[in-house]
């Protein structure tokens, strides 16, 4: 389906209520604090993941709303009102405008994005209260907590800092609420050594009167909903992990009220200078944004029997929606809507440690946009690296790898090659003799075509476990899935020489062709979930509404196994384009240098920047540069100065300062964590054999590649493809259709340079990527029409002859 713009003003949707006899889905995720910008962590952990399943629902048909807002009270916020001199109103403000702004961004389709600092969430927040005061699941305690006589009041937690008191740990920067190194709740008094965030001084000990929730008189009804639903709703292991480590050691009461200003009003005279605790008020935020929404929310969240809650968080959330919040809701009697499912994230690492908002380390939403980068690559990536079980790290040379590998030489290749050649005109152009001029052609018996029946086969199954994969929330492995059947396609396009059947079978070239369109409509509706951008486009190249649908009523699911039915034979394609851009290494290297060190390095970088460029700047005004005569005015030099060295002069870019070697493999096996990626073992006559990675699974057998003699180019800068370092490149020619190795002659010794006749000049040691010597010079290699392999009209050349390749005339070489 297309982007669902975030809730409000004249794009609003028509608001959803629950419809029975229909499937509906409240799905929310966690809500971001709003005292800064979300990083990469904060984006796949609850937003985006949730936005995967609400679009999964909807193009499955069901009646799903996602409910999402920033989380506003609490004390981080009035710590930022006072680093950045305002109120914190001003501070909600200000940063709900950059969450909504980056979330739109990213298309996250939320049905309402709201925020905490509402009268309605004041109106239920105290209704809740008030409840559970009547059912008497509440206690007044007088507790100590943490004065500071400098500021002269109360400290919150996170207004206090010191040494974690858990064995082991001894983080000396645990917050008064939670150590982040160890993840253990703590209360402000625990802490070592504590001190006042805000002036520094050590705090001293009184007394406070406060409110309680009784955790342990609820412990029953509480393990009773845990046992049913954790098993229903199939919750995520992490999710049972944490919730039964809070059970195992007991619950206690928890303090529901605090000394602060800016929060929900307890409503009772006596603590009227308090506000609620911000882990009882948040999680009611998912309600009140959801009164926002419609004021028919107690249709969506009093409705247990016909409405399923999908809650999506990282990992240190989770006590707080498995344990404090279903106990609030148990506690106050009323029949509410329990969490049935809920998905849990890890964390996403940066490089070579952890995202983290409050030191501004790694990639920030508004980041992610600065860099022109894709929003369909962001999510992909982000979402193939979806920390599901343990922890993932976010590389900039592993974004390049599913970049390049993943999306441009797999999907977006297959969809291309398809889609490119039933645009030609077989009566002119470069197309001529080939092509189906825009226009689906029809196919009959493309049920019994052999690989056409085994295609559908596997795609069929395929889809089956995509649609159970999803079901389960099990989001990376429907992605992969998905991919898997882009794959599929290539293999079958591969397998079918569908080029040569256009001369020599056109009935069935047209089966593969309106087949491989229906596979292109496919992916299209598989992908939009994780990828609403790219499959907006695809439906354009199809010239198709821009609308998905995997929905059981309508049959969809059923016509994804037979693919050649899915586009009417007639139909009219709109124009093909490239759907993905290759990423350099050198793009690689200005993001990793540009996202370095903290966001206040950044700014000190920048700082000195522009100071360095106003000098630069100032010291050309004050350059003369000529005189009225044409001659350059030079300053006198003094009599102990040197004279200047004459500047270096820039190598002439020539073939000679490429070094192609003859190689043999001598190794090769699948990459691991690639589908499309060789890895081999080369010999070019050095002590150990390079490590090469290659993209061409789809083009030549594993079992030709062995011992196979090949030209390599040796002194390209290695780069890491998923995980593995490649220190050379293998040259192959290549058409739009097929790909083959360019061979030294049988003769030809291994390790010997690979030379142009005229050209006998020393290789680079290394190619400078800057420069772009290569690319420069790549563009005039190419196979000759008797095939031999060429740089413009010189040969390449060994002792033993010529280098050729088997079968592609007029083809590039790279």
């Amino acid at each position: 389906m297309g982007d669902v713009p975030i809730s409000g003003g004249a794009d609003r949707k028509p608001v959803k209520l629950p419809i029975p006899g229909k499937r509906n889905i409240l799905i929310t995720s966690a809500l971001p604090y709003v005292n800064n910008v979300p990083h990469l962590g904060n984006i796949i952990g609850c937003v985006l993941s949730a936005d995967v399943y609400a679009r999964f629902c909807r193009s499955r048909g069901y009646n799903a709303i996602y409910i999402c807002g920033t989380d506003e009270y609490g004390t981080a916020t009035e710590t930022k009102a006072m680093e950045e001199n305002c109120t914190p109103k001003e501070i909600c403000d200000k940063y709900h405008a950059i969450h909504k702004a980056v979330y739109e961004w990213f298309n996250i389709s939320f049905d309402e994005f709201g925020r905490t600092s509402t009268p309605q969430q004041t109106e239920v927040c105290q209704a809740i209260f008030n409840k559970l005061l009547d059912n008497k699941w509440l206690s007044e305690n007088t507790m100590q907590q943490l004065y500071c006589d400098t500021c002269s009041k109360f400290l919150a937690d996170r207004l206090v800092e010191g040494t974690c008191p858990t064995p082991g740990c001894n983080y000396d920067s645990a917050r008064g609420d939670q150590c982040e190194k160890c993840g253990k709740l703590l209360n402000p008094t625990e802490l070592i050594n504590p001190r006042c965030k805000v002036c520094a001084t050590s705090p001293r000990i009184r007394d406070t009167d406060h409110l309680f929730l009784e955790l342990p008189l609820l412990e029953g009804k509480l393990r009773e909903y845990i046992s049913t639903m954790s098993v229903a709703g199939s919750w995520s292991q992490n999710a049972i992990h944490a919730t039964n480590a809070w059970l195992k050691e007991g619950l206690r009461q928890r303090c529901i009220t605090r000394d602060l200003k800016w929060g929900v009003p307890v409503p009772l005279e006596k603590f009227k200078d308090k506000v609620f605790y911000v882990w009882f008020d948040a999680p009611i935020g998912y309600v009140s944004i959801t009164n926002c929404y419609t004021q028919e929310w107690e249709k969506w969240w009093k409705n247990p029997e016909h409405v399923e809650l999908y809650q999506f968080m990282g990992k240190d959330n989770v006590p707080f929606h498995t344990v404090m919040f279903p106990s609030t809701l148990i506690g106050t009697g009323e029949n509410w809507t329990m969490m049935k499912t809920i998905s849990v994230t890890e964390y996403l690492n940066y490089e070579a440690g952890k995202f983290s908002k409050s030191k501004g380390i790694g990639v920030f939403g508004n980041d992610a946009k600065d860099t022109n980068i894709p929003v369909e690559v962001w999510r992909y990536y982000l979402l193939t690296n979806r920390p599901e079980v343990s922890d993932t790290l976010f590389t900039w040379a592993d974004l390049q790898a599913k970049l390049n590998s993943e999306l441009l030489n797999n999907l977006g290749n297959f969809i291309n090659r398809v889609l490119s050649f039933v645009a030609k005109d077989p009566d002119s152009g470069s197309g001529k003799g080939s092509g189906y001029n825009s226009i689906i052609p029809d196919a009959p018996g493309a049920e019994s075509h052999p690989l056409t029946k085994a295609l559908a086969e596997k795609v069929g199954d395929y889809v089956d476990q995509y649609v159970d994969a999803m079901e389960k929330v099990k989001l990376k492995q429907g992605l992969k899935i998905a991919m898997s059947i882009s794959g599929e396609g290539n293999a079958y396009l591969q397998e079918s020489q569908f080029w040569k059947l256009y001369k020599e079978d056109l009935p069935s070239c047209s089966i593969v062709m309106k087949t491989s369109v229906g596979l292109v409509y496919l992916l299209a509706c598989l992908l939009e979930p994780f990828m609403p951008s790219f499959s907006l486009e695809v439906l354009k190249q199809l010239n198709l509404p821009p609308q998905v649908s995997l929905s059981d009523e309508k049959g969809d699911i059923v016509k994804a196994k037979s693919p050649w039915n899915i586009i009417p034979a007639g139909h009219k394609i709109g124009t093909p384009v490239p759907l993905f851009k290759e990423l350099k290494d050198e793009e690689v290297e200005f993001f990793r240098n540009k996202f370095a060190g903290s966001q206040a390095d950044r700014a000190d970088r920048a700082v000195k920047e522009e100071a360095e460029a106003k000098k630069l700047t100032e010291k050309l005004k004050n350059t003369k540069i000529a005189d009225k005569s044409g001659k350059k005015e030079r300053p006198a030099k003094s009599a102990g100065e040197p004279k200047a060295k004459a500047a270096a002069v820039e190598k002439e870019v020539t073939i000679d300062r490429l070094d192609i070697r003859v190689g043999v493999i001598k190794e090769v096996q699948k990459h691991p964590d690639a589908d499309s990626l060789y890895v081999e073992k080369i010999d070019v006559g050095e002590e150990q054999p390079r490590t090469v990675v290659s993209g061409l699974v789809k083009y030549i057998p594993l079992e030709e590649m062995q011992n196979r003699k090949v030209c390599v180019l040796c002194n390209l800068k290695p780069a890491t493809m998923r995980g593995i370092k490649s220190q050379a490149m293998v040259l192959c020619a290549s058409t739009i259709d097929k790909v083959e190795f360019v061979e030294p002659p049988e003769g030809a010794a291994v390790g010997e340079r690979v030379t142009f006749p005229g050209f006998d000049g020393e290789p680079d040691d290394v190619l400078n990527p800057k420069k772009k010597v290569w690319e420069t010079l790549q563009v005039d290699l190419h196979s000759d029409k008797n095939l031999v392999a060429c740089y413009k009209d010189l040969p390449f050349t060994t002792s033993a002859g010529v280098c050729k390749v088997s079968s592609i005339s007029d083809g590039s070489i790279r």
